[in-house]
């Protein structure tokens, strides 16, 4: 394939559609298992591709160059192969800095929670930051030493000001899940879940009931995708498009 996402079920993705949307290429959906993920990185038969989990980080030791948000995140989703080098770059970082200004979601001076601890993670923890947020509590299943566990969560951080899901839990088809009960956060004000098939998470769906600002991912996998795209084709794109494509998909997925 020419252009393309890789990562291991692919079957949620609407990367194919936004990518078609945005430019003139062909977009495949690739999806491998850890053996078939090796052999296509060593044989980088590709123009420039898209990385989700859960390679965003094994990808690296492919790579030739890391653009700086890739290197300060750790973590890639966009890879350009230009005469047969590899450059890796994050998109996912301006994403979700586009997400949060969009909907007027301020981490300056406030205590965040970050559910998850892959590669979303480390981009969403770069960006909260760089926003100079005032805490950022990793959680995660297992207590690593990046992370706390939910017990930990629930028993010393109700204090949360902003929370933001990248893990799994309440993507397609297991959509009645949610990583935590929103009520245990009374301070809560914004709540983002970068997960976007269903279009409303149910994490998303009881932050609105509660009166919180809920934001779902599409807008971020729309806005990432529109950077990708310019590092794919050494081009400059109008961002007024992110939202273009977001409305299409929205009103085409919402039915």
């Amino acid at each position: 394939m020419d252009y393309g996402l890789i990562g291991e079920k692919l079957g949620h993705s609407y990367s194919k559609e936004i990518h078609e949307m945005l430019a003139d290429y062909t977009y495949d959906i690739c999806p491998l298992s850890k053996d078939e993920f090796k052999t296509f990185m060593k044989e980088h038969s590709f123009q420039a591709i898209n990385v989700t989990i859960p390679y965003k980080q094994d990808v690296i030791p492919y790579l030739d160059e890391l653009d700086e948000n890739a290197k300060a995140i750790g973590a890639v989703n966009t890879i350009v192969n230009k005469g047969g080098k590899l450059f890796g770059h994050n998109t996912d970082f301006s994403g979700f800095m586009y997400m949060l200004k969009k909907h007027h979601i301020i981490a300056k001076d406030k205590k965040c929670i970050v559910l998850g601890d892959g590669g979303a993670s480390k981009a969403v923890t770069a960006v909260l930051n760089k926003l100079e947020a005032k805490e950022i509590i990793i959680v995660d299943i297992i207590k690593t030493a990046s992370s706390i566990t939910y017990e930990e969560c629930f028993a010393y951080h109700t204090d949360a000001e902003l929370i933001v899901n990248t893990s799994p839990v309440g993507m397609y088809p297991k959509c009645d899940a949610s990583p935590i009960d929103l009520t245990k956060f009374p301070h809560c004000k914004a709540v983002v879940d970068v997960i976007y098939n269903p279009l409303q998470t149910k994490l998303v769906a009881q932050a609105r009931e509660l009166g919180m600002t809920g934001v779902n991912g599409l807008e971020m996998l729309v806005a990432q995708a529109l950077y990708a795209v310019e590092f794919f084709l050494d081009t400059k794109l109008d961002e007024s498009r992110i939202d273009e494509v977001f409305q299409k998909l929205y009103a085409e997925k919402k039915q």
